[in-house]
C-alpha cells in the first residue's frame, strides 16, 4: 500500500506513525505547503520521501487529506482528477458539509470517503505527531453510500489500523451541527477564556501563579492553531453561531444568579450541568 499524506502535521503525521508501525502502509509519501514541516516530517521518519501532488497522487493507492478544511475544499477536486481508478482519497477534516457538497457531483465522487477522526491535541506540526493518538477514539464517516465499496472498505481498514471505532452519518450537515456543540464550542470557550485571563493578567501579574490543573485542562485548547480553527469556524458558522447563542444564554442565566446572590439558582444550574456524567463517564 502506497499512502500519500497531504499535510504532515499532528493528524497526518500521527496517522503515518501508526499506519507504518501496524503494517498498513509500505511506502509513505508526504507533502506540506509549509516547507519546514515537510523537512521535519522527512527528518523524523514520518514519511519516506516528499513529492509534489502532481507526481505522487498518480502513484498512490490512498491519499490522506490532513490539511485545514479550507485547503481541503480546494484540493479535493484536483486530487480526484489525478487518482488512479482503483485509488481512494480520504479527508480528515472537522467539517463535512462543505466538502461533501463540493464533491457530490464530481464524476469520481465514488473514490472519495468523507471522514472526521475525533482525535487531536492543542499542538500542531510534525513534531506534535504521536503514536497512539487515535487509539480508542471515534471516527465519523459521512455519506458513505456515495463511496464505492472498495474505497469505503479501504478507509475502514485504515481506521481499524488506527484502532478507531467508526460511526456513520448519512447527513453531513447533521455531523457539522453536532460537532459544533461537542467540539467546536469547546474550542471557542477555551480561546475566549484564555483571552479573558490574558486581559486580566495585564494588571494582575501574579494571576498565573494561582493557575492549577483545573485551569490548565480547561484552557489548554486555547493553544490550538489559528490556521486550523479559523476555517473550521467559518465553514461551520451557522451551527457554531447557534451553539454560541445557547451557551451565552446559559452564561447569562448563571450571571443573573450570581448578581442576585441566588444560591438555590446557582446550585440548580450546577446540578443540571452534572447531568453530563450520563454522557461522559
Amino acid at each position: 500500500m502506497t499512502v500519500y499524506f497531504i499535510g504532515t502535521g499532528l493528524i497526518g503525521g500521527s496517522a503515518a506513525i501508526a499506519l507504518r508501525k501496524r503494517g498498513f502502509a509500505t511506502r509513505l509519501i508526504g507533502f506540506d505547503t509549509n516547507y519546514q514541516h515537510a523537512e521535519q516530517a522527512l527528518a523524523l521518519g514520518l514519511v519516506d520521501e516528499i513529492l509534489l501532488p502532481n507526481e505522487a497522487i498518480k502513484a498512490a493507492d490512498l491519499v490522506l487529506l490532513a490539511v485545514p478544511v479550507n485547503a481541503a475544499l480546494e484540493l479535493l477536486p484536483y486530487i480526484l482528477n489525478l487518482l488512479k481508478e482503483d485509488a481512494t482519497v480520504v479527508d480528515m477534516g472537522s467539517t463535512k458539509n462543505g466538502i461533501c457538497t463540493e464533491a457530490r457531483f464530481h464524476r469520481r465522487r465514488a473514490q472519495y470517503v468523507a471522514s472526521h477522526p475525533m482525535a487531536g491535541t492543542e499542538y500542531s506540526g510534525p513534531t506534535a505527531a504521536a503514536d497512539g493518538l487515535f487509539d480508542g477514539k471515534k471516527a465519523i464517516v459521512c455519506e458513505h453510500r456515495l463511496s464505492a465499496d472498495f474505497a469505503l472498505n479501504r478507509a475502514l481498514a485504515m481506521y481499524r489500523s488506527l484502532n478507531m471505532e467508526v460511526l456513520f452519518y448519512t447527513d453531513a450537515e447533521a455531523h457539522d451541527r453536532h460537532v459544533a456543540y461537542v467540539s467546536h464550542l469547546s474550542h471557542v470557550s477555551s480561546f475566549m477564556l484564555g483571552l479573558t485571563v490574558l486581559e486580566v493578567e495585564k494588571s494582575e501579574k501574579y494571576i498565573f501563579d494561582l493557575a492549577g490543573t483545573g485551569f490548565e485542562s480547561t484552557v489548554r485548547l486555547a493553544k490550538s492553531s489559528p490556521a486550523t480553527w479559523t476555517p473550521i469556524f467559518l465553514q461551520n458558522a451557522a451551527s457554531v453561531s447557534h451553539a454560541l447563542e445557547k451557551y451565552i444564554e446559559n452564561l447569562q442565566r448563571f450571571k443573573a444568579c450570581i448578581d442576585a446572590h441566588n444560591s438555590d439558582g446557582i446550585a440548580a444550574l450546577i446540578a443540571e450541568a452534572n447531568g453530563i456524567e450520563k454522557i461522559i463517564k
